[in-house]
């Protein structure tokens, strides 16, 4: 395939100015414009999926253009739920002769209003491809279609003694975690999505179906060429549909122990969590939540920890091995003045300590009654968290906003928890411009402004201080070269 480089990525650049989308943006966009999909395609779409497969209706297409941000609503023009690849690659192919935008939807729990459809178009709802297809418990791997969830794939490998640990809150699809390279609170053992694709399945916009490490491949390591499942792992749907992921599996921990610390400061908690993990003490989740967050905790879930820095870990494996890595780690939080390690093996007793973690964002929305929250992604070293956690703690009490800290701190990543008012203007300016100062912090920091939420709508310009000017014109090539004519998900991202 030849193109020309200087007229796709100029013509990329065009498009890019005709998307841009406030992340506050509070402006209202009707469901009842005309639709720009032709009813002779509507009526190929059903002769692929079925009439079943095809909607047009209002309330279905506000549910599928909006996730779980603070993004305003943007419908698609028509629905589709394909029921396999062939199906997906033939609506493809008609959205692409017709030059119409293709949006995947999965569960639609993202966070960066990924699924919004900024120029109408088709929406791929892919949750009836439900399918785990191939299982081999002893190469610890298994492949699924995109309508299979993180909970839904654990519940299937219940009985094999095996598991998949990335764990980002919601039950999400794994191909939308795939997409976003979602992570979560287990990413210090066990890694992100990034680490535990080992193949995809996808349908790029023209309906051509590749296998970025070839088909059928599931080594847990490969040189071969360039690195094409990582080039799809974080795109977001722009480059192409993800129809099918081989993931990595591990084995599930003989035994769990959780405990909880709290300290005087932030930066003791963050240097026990760096000498937790230089003594080599594989951590399973280490989250830390800061005073305002723990108060806040307590009161919602009725608990009564110190109201200060306070760490959240947990160990797997062995019973034997658990007892020396228990003991290390509160040796080392001691000797960081940490204040009553406490620590459990029953399962009871662990999701009681570990309450106040997985409660933080219905606590922090009861802090304002009636209010909205959006999540802040910023991550940076390790070594940084101190110096950015404190600045930004500075910022929100300047600037009179609510935004309880809650991290997973043993890969520098952090969430302010901002709790506003929508129909507050001024407020909704503040976060705005609080949330785009928190951001540069981390990138002046050599950190990233998104650890694992993904880009989206709001991050665009972010992303393109953050990697700059040339590997933005690299991203913008493959974009061009792959999607000519920028079709899929369009106006994120880039």
């Amino acid at each position: 395939m030849t193109f020309n480089w200087v007229q796709r990525i100029s013509k990329l650049s065009r498009w890019q100015g005709a998307f841009q989308s406030c992340i506050f943006s509070c402006k209202r966009y009707s469901v009842q414009e005309q639709c720009r999909v032709p009813n002779s395609v509507v009526e190929a779409f059903r002769a692929v999926t079925g009439s079943d497969g095809v909607s047009m209706g209002t309330a279905v297409r506000e549910q599928h253009g909006k996730d779980e941000s603070v993004h305003s609503c943007r419908p698609p023009d028509v629905v589709v739920w394909p029921r396999s690849v062939e199906e997906v690659s033939a609506l493809a192919r008609l959205c692409h002769q017709h030059s119409l935008p293709m949006i995947p939807f999965g569960t639609g729990t993202g966070l960066e209003g990924g699924v919004g459809a900024l120029k109408g178009g088709v929406c791929f709802d892919l949750q009836k491809m439900d399918r785990v297809l191939d299982f081999h418990a002893e190469d610890f791997d298994v492949t699924v279609e995109p309508g299979v969830t993180r909970i839904g794939l654990n519940s299937y490998l219940r009985d094999s003694g095996l598991w998949f640990p990335v764990d980002p809150g919601a039950d999400a699809s794994l191909c939308g975690m795939a997409a976003t390279s979602a992570s979560g609170t287990n990413a210090v053992r066990y890694g992100t999505m990034r680490e535990n694709v080992m193949n995809l399945e996808v349908v790029l916009s023209d309906g051509t179906i590749v296998h970025t490490a070839g088909k059928g491949r599931r080594t847990r390591k490969t040189a071969a060429g360039y690195n094409l499942t990582n080039l799809f792992v974080g795109s977001e749907g722009t480059l192409g549909i993800i129809t099918k992921a081989t993931l990595r599996l591990y084995g599930i921990p003989e035994a769990v122990v959780s405990a909880v610390c709290s300290f005087s400061s932030v930066q003791a908690a963050v240097d026990s969590t760096v000498q937790i993990l230089q003594c080599g003490i594989p951590i399973a989740r280490i989250e830390f939540l800061d005073d305002v967050m723990i108060d806040a905790c307590n009161r919602y879930s009725k608990l009564s920890y110190p109201v200060s820095p306070t760490l959240f870990l947990e160990f797997h494996g062995s019973e034997r091995s658990l007892e020396e890595q228990v003991s290390l780690a509160e040796e080392i939080t001691k000797a960081n003045s940490g204040l009553d390690f406490i620590w459990a093996k029953d399962q009871e007793t662990r999701s009681r300590l570990w309450k106040a973690r997985h409660d933080a964002w219905y606590a922090a929305l009861a802090i304002r009654p009636r209010c909205k929250a959006y999540s802040t992604d910023v991550c940076v070293p390790i070594s940084k968290l101190p110096q950015i956690i404190v600045e930004t703690k500075q910022d929100l009490t300047q600037n009179r906003l609510t935004g309880p800290i809650a991290g997973h701190v043993g890969d520098g990543n952090f969430h302010c928890l901002m709790v506003l008012d929508p129909t507050d203007p001024d407020e909704v300016q503040r976060v705005q411009e609080f949330t785009d100062r928190l951001a540069r912090r981390a990138l002046a920091m050599d950190g990233t402004c998104t650890g694992e939420h993904g880009v989206g709508l709001g991050k665009r310009a972010l992303l393109r201080e953050e990697v700059g000017p040339l590997c933005m014109g690299v991203m913008e090539g493959v974009k061009a070269y792959l999607d000519p004519q920028n079709l899929m998900n369009p106006g994120k991202v880039l």
